[in-house]
């Protein structure tokens, strides 16, 4: 039951009792997502956190050269949003796409506030999930500024060994700031070492 992965997560964090749980089944809503599928265009508000159930998800934007920009992936047990757009609910100007078949868990914004009024459990617990993911945020733009290409691609194997099959070199090349050429280049000269 795709519901009760969402439970076992947020368990992880701080165990959920029988209302929190009864709440959550309530308010949370699961969804079948194609292949392709976006769950946020640009120029949309962002009115959802978006857990993966099963899946592959990417978020990017788009600049004036029409060149992918990708900002994060998301797979199994690991959320997806917009967070800027959401919290001002202003339009946005990132993309989140299903890189491939998934099944999502989404939360709208009124029903996340709901549970951060009528159950602190869930404000500390999303806290420290927003705490991480700055931190990975951090640690990634830290990467961008003070490594070469190829560490950033030992960095992105080593701490991403679960996308290294899920994605396809452009996109991974999209993220850690090169072409998909120099990836290749890359990953032949490791190969013949």
């Amino acid at each position: 039951m795709p519901i009760q992965k969402l439970i076992n997560h947020l368990n992880d964090y701080l165990p959920l009792n029988e209302e929190e749980i009864a709440d959550l089944n309530k308010r949370a809503t699961v969804r079948k997502i194609k292949r392709r599928q976006y769950l946020l265009a640009a120029g949309e508000v962002c009115k959802f956190y978006n857990f993966v159930v099963e899946g592959c998800f990417k978020m990017y934007k788009i600049d004036e050269a029409a060149k992918e920009h990708n900002l994060m992936f998301a797979i199994e047990n690991e959320w997806i949003t917009d967070i800027g757009s959401f919290h001002s609910e202003q339009p946005s100007q990132l993309y989140i796409e299903a890189v491939e078949p998934a099944q999502i868990i989404q939360i709208a914004k009124p029903d996340l506030l709901h549970f951060y009024t009528n159950h602190l459990k869930f404000n500390r617990t999303f806290r420290v999930i927003i705490e991480d993911q700055f931190v990975e945020l951090q640690n990634r733009l830290l990467q961008t500024i003070s490594t070469t290409a190829e560490e950033r691609y030992f960095r992105f194997m080593k701490d991403y060994p679960r996308l290294l099959n899920r994605l396809s070199n452009t996109q991974i090349a999209s993220y850690i700031g090169i072409t998909p050429e120099f990836l290749s280049r890359i990953r032949s000269q490791q190969a013949s070492k």
